[in-house]
């Protein structure tokens, strides 16, 4: 059995550059900020750890996620040369250190700090997030408006609404999304990079609430939807299902080997996943395979 390795599992966690693991005691300061534009007043900003939202116009400017602390300065600029303000809302997806880094620079700038109420909790208490011991946050780190299945923004000539769908990755994630724009940001419920997607049970995080919770958000979205993954490029409904697909059958395929009476050490070892073609990417599939099992108890 390959055992799950927690210092690697970190490493890997810490330092997500453009979807792909990187250690995670990298130096900062050769990571560049990239943005795409994907509609007026929406955009996409690409670095180290989760991706980035914004929406920006005369109602001000929100921000989805926030990456690592060190970042703070080059994702401030790269906002400014969209021509927006400095950021007055923000949003937490969930409490991953990868998203929610920034929290404290933010908030200490002025920002207003949003996420569901499990976020808070986690943030406030510390634990392992993403195989990773994370102290508690400071106070102005901490989301200030918590909420149990949602809220909306009515800015900037859209209506962005903050959907809990019931978690997955972890037991805060919120999807965002914009209604005119057509627009969803995912958080981590969705990876668009090799590998397994990451359920962190640690975290609260069950495989069949994710699949539920995408589920969700594909009847809630049309053929013409730019999706935000949490990590990798630009994506779209049609690769969602996809990916929600290759969860349920993944999910059968293990459950069909529990079923049998095998341990979780023998469906490991069986290697149900071996014909998924899913690359080599920051989960592996006996990773997965475990949290798999550990959702189903």
């Amino acid at each position: 059995m390959k055992k799950l390795v927690t210092a690697t599992l970190a490493a890997s966690a810490a330092a997500l550059l453009a979807g792909t693991p990187v250690n995670a005691q990298r130096n900062f300061d050769d990571v560049q900020i990239t943005t795409e534009e994907i509609a007026p007043g929406v955009a996409v900003l690409f670095g180290a750890g989760g991706n980035i939202g914004v929406s920006h116009g005369e109602d001000g400017t929100v921000l989805i996620d926030d990456q690592f602390a060190p970042l703070t300065a080059k994702i401030q600029a790269a906002i400014a040369e969209l021509g927006a303000g400095p950021v007055d809302y923000l949003i937490n997806t969930h409490w991953h250190f990868d998203h929610s880094g920034g929290n404290e620079n933010f908030g200490k700038a002025g920002a207003l700090i949003f996420a569901h109420h499990n976020v808070r909790s986690r943030m406030a208490a510390g634990g392992m997030a993403a195989g990773n011991a994370t102290p508690p946050a400071p106070k102005v780190a901490l989301p200030v408006v918590t909420y149990e299945q949602g809220l909306r923004f009515n800015l900037n000539g859209d209506r962005v609404n903050v959907v809990f769908t019931g978690g997955g990755h972890t037991d805060g994630d919120s999807v965002i999304h914009w209604e005119e724009a057509n627009i969803v940001h995912m958080g981590d419920l969705y990876f668009k990079i090799p590998g397994y997607p990451f359920i962190d049970t640690n975290s609260g995080g069950n495989v069949i609430n994710a699949m539920n919770s995408l589920d969700q958000v594909i009847r809630m979205i049309d053929d013409e939807t730019q999706v935000i993954p949490g990590h990798g490029p630009m994506s779209n409904k049609a690769e969602l299902v996809a990916y929600r697909a290759m969860i349920g059958e993944a999910v059968s395929l293990v459950r069909e080997l529990r079923d049998q009476g095998m341990t979780m050490e023998e469906a490991i070892a069986a290697e149900p996943l071996a014909g998924f073609n899913r690359g080599e990417g920051f989960i592996g599939p006996d990773q997965f395979v475990t949290a798999i099992w550990t959702s189903l108890d």
